[in-house]
């Protein structure tokens, strides 16, 4: 099974070789979809303990074209996923946002654009999907909070075909880093050696209307493997609904351990009061074992601390949480706004006592008429301060627009 998910490109090759001329004419083209979304990015990172500021602005283009399937009990489709960077302002000394890719001499690249394929097949309830893949799954969460989305390169299969049941599975080989066009092995957070890849597999499945359940297993080879438990439930209180959303990851070494010894429990619990355009949320967090919970490089963690600028995930870190949410539609229809606050303390890093807070505050608005329809713009702040970091306050600017093809 490895052999046959180990080089994605062989596999999409082989897909679309099966596909005629007369079948392409049918489903893969009447259901296709297309859309080009545009991103305005201004991302400035001050380090208050006297290190340069970070801050850049770039524009962002993200072409994501989608077939159709073709006719026949076998369908056959494909993908292409169009990316580019162009930079607007950047200095050698306030370079490395992440929004650009920065050179050797220190100086930001004036553009960067990558495309990528994904070629799938239907079968029943099965989907086989083979190139360029952008996974969302407790273990393994592709990172979107720049210019341009981390991607993935390798194979999965999604099954749906038996009530309430959710499966699946894949192998990664290959990513590239949200501002780069050039595909790596993959390895973890931190670590600057030879990479590795990545298998996985998981299901969801719903117990009920108001409850489901997520496992998730993850094994980046000769560096650590991970598995994921999760419950969610919803319950009516009051006029109001209130979801408690439960995660359990447990953490260890893998193979020749390469980066290290891994030894790292989380639970993670947020609970969230909704009522009318608000919703409260208070959480805790939990990291126990000897190690801080390892991740992919620069990829989301599937946790609520996984904040603006800080994660919450050093070894012995306990974390409480507090988030407000309000959708001020009375006021201004497509405004929202959202604060949030975390507390970590009890942790270690190298002997060291680990300690952090950060707020964020978001305030978004989106045109919902007009010549300007879809038009968004946010406002991003997180203030971070830390034991064992750089303290940092963070400002983000965000104008975007999504544009429907067909």
């Amino acid at each position: 099974m490895r052999e046959l998910f180990t080089r994605s490109g062989i596999v999409s090759a082989g897909l679309l070789a099966t596909v005629s001329p007369a079948l392409m004419a049918q489903g893969f083209i009447e259901d296709a979809k297309g859309k080009l979304t545009l991103r305005n990015y201004y991302f400035n990172d001050d380090y208050r303990d006297g290190g340069n500021d970070r801050r850049e602005w770039a524009q962002g283009f993200l072409l994501n074209l989608q077939s159709g399937y073709t006719e026949g009990t076998v369908g056959f489709g494909l993908d292409a996923l169009a990316l580019a960077g162009l930079k607007l302002d950047s200095s050698p000394t306030h370079a490395g946002t992440g929004l650009l890719p920065v050179h050797d001499d220190g100086h930001a690249a004036d553009e960067f654009s990558s495309l990528g394929l994904t070629a799938k097949m239907r079968l029943g309830d099965a989907v086989v999907k083979s190139g360029t893949l952008l996974p969302k799954i407790p273990v393994l969460v592709a990172n979107d909070g720049r210019l341009l989305p981390q991607t993935f390169q390798g194979t999965q299969v999604e099954y749906n075909g038996i009530r309430n049941l959710y499966l699946h599975t894949g192998h990664l080989d290959k990513f590239k880093q949200r501002n780069s066009t050039d595909s790596v092995d993959i390895y973890p957070q931190g670590y600057s050696g030879k990479g590795t890849d990545f298998d996985f597999a998981g299901a969801t499945y719903a117990f009920t209307p108001t409850l489901s359940g997520t496992w998730y297993y993850g094994e980046m080879r000769e560096f650590y493997r991970q598995q994921f438990l999760g419950l969610v439930h919803k319950q009516p209180v009051g006029s109001g609904t209130l979801t408690s959303d439960l995660r359990y990851f447990i953490s260890n070494d893998a193979g020749e351990a390469r980066n290290g010894a891994v030894d790292a429990d989380m639970f993670s619990g947020l609970f969230t009061y909704k009522l009318g355009a608000g919703a409260l949320g208070v959480g805790y967090q939990k990291v126990s074992g000897s190690t801080a919970l390892p991740y992919t490089s620069v990829s989301t963690v599937y946790s609520f601390s996984n904040a603006g600028v800080g994660k919450f995930i050093q070894a012995g870190e306990q974390t409480w949480m507090v988030r407000y949410d309000y959708d001020l539609v009375a006021l201004l229809p497509g405004l929202t706004f959202m604060t949030r606050y975390y507390k970590g303390e009890n942790g270690e890093l190298k002997g060291r006592e680990v300690r952090e807070w950060e707020s964020d505050t978001n305030l978004r608005y989106v045109i919902q008429d007009g010549a300007l329809k879809g038009v968004g713009m946010e406002y991003r702040k997180a203030t971070y301060r830390s034991t064992y970091a750089s303290d940092r306050d963070n400002n983000r600017l965000y104008l975007t627009y999504e544009l429907a093809l067909w």
